[in-house]
């Protein structure tokens, strides 16, 4: 499965550039995690490349067709959750995925059954004749990405799909999208670092509508100065060196950014001194930070210029 994009831009109406000359080629099944600050341009991306809005300069194809020129035929390939995405309310969850199936070609009967076993991998299935509007935020959530997944679509697009979920069913969400991702290609853009390190075969950072890097976690991890962290647990833990980065997170824990020989040459020291202390490569949360410096949250909900 492959999605291309060729100096892809797009700017809205009195607005800075939300995608600016950006050009990838992915080729391969497996979940592609995107990640960025607030308005690093996800969204625009993921509406740019499933047909819903045009760029202002470029292209994008999905299985080698131009999103532009053949959009009804990419439409038959792709699967699309928006960020905005809700299920109507007078509708039960088996009739939202079962009328979804039918609108992409499927039988009655093929629908209700392929809908029934969605709704029972995302735990909805004691739900599936509720009214949506009595349904949690979280549950939403859920139905929308049942929808896609009852379809046999090559390409997904899930837009901050765990946004609204508790832990326990985000990480629901994960062991399902893992097992899909062998047949398909899953196209994900998350606020989590965590979800976008856990789950990204391959992970794309984009900052102000520009792509930033993009690789697997090793690729990343071996291309900034401090691939390692160190972790102490003191209240007098103190350091000065001009090839380590300290970050105090409270009074009894240190964060150290560091290279292989420099975090690993700490150790000695605080064996003799009894501290306690962790030493584990950079997640990419630690990573991410080195890329664009300690700022803000990193997503919260992308609106139209995203």
């Amino acid at each position: 499965m492959r999605i291309k994009t060729i100096e892809l831009s797009k700017t809205y109406e009195k607005k800075s550039r939300a995608l600016e000359n950006l050009s990838i080629d992915v080729n391969m099944n497996g979940i592609f995690s995107i990640i960025g600050r607030n308005g690093a341009g996800k969204t625009t991306f993921v509406r740019i490349l499933s047909t819903e809005l045009l760029p202002t300069s470029g292209s994008g194809y999905i299985n080698d067709k131009d999103v532009i020129d053949q959009a009804e035929e990419v439409r038959q390939e792709i699967a699309v959750v928006p960020q905005e995405a809700r299920p109507l309310p007078w509708l039960t969850p088996l009739q939202t995925v079962s009328s979804y199936l039918m609108w992409r070609g499927y039988s009655y009967r093929e629908a209700k059954e392929k809908g029934k076993e969605a709704l029972r991998e995302l735990g909805l299935e004691d739900k599936e004749g509720e009214k949506s509007r009595k349904l949690s935020g979280g549950q939403k959530r859920k139905l929308m990405v049942a929808t896609v997944i009852s379809s046999e679509a090559p390409i997904v697009f899930l837009d901050e799909p765990t946004t609204g979920l508790d832990y326990l069913s985000r990480k629901e969400l994960w062991q399902l999208l893992s097992r899909m991702k062998k047949d398909r290609l899953i196209i994900l853009t998350t606020h989590y670092l965590e979800e976008a390190e856990i789950l990204g075969d391959q992970i794309m950072i984009l900052d102000h509508g520009k792509l930033v890097d993009m690789g697997n976690i090793e690729d990343l991890r071996a291309k900034v100065k401090l691939p390692y962290v160190l972790k102490v647990f003191s209240e007098d833990f103190k350091l000065e060196d001009n090839e380590l980065q300290v970050h105090p997170v409270s009074e009894r824990e240190t964060f150290v950014y560091g290279s292989a020989s420099k975090i690993y040459g700490l150790v000695p020291y605080l064996v003799t001194k009894k501290m306690k202390f962790t030493v584990e490569e950079a997640s990419l949360s630690n990573i991410f930070e080195q890329y664009l410096g300690n700022g803000e949250e990193v997503e919260e909900n992308e609106k139209e210029d995203s």
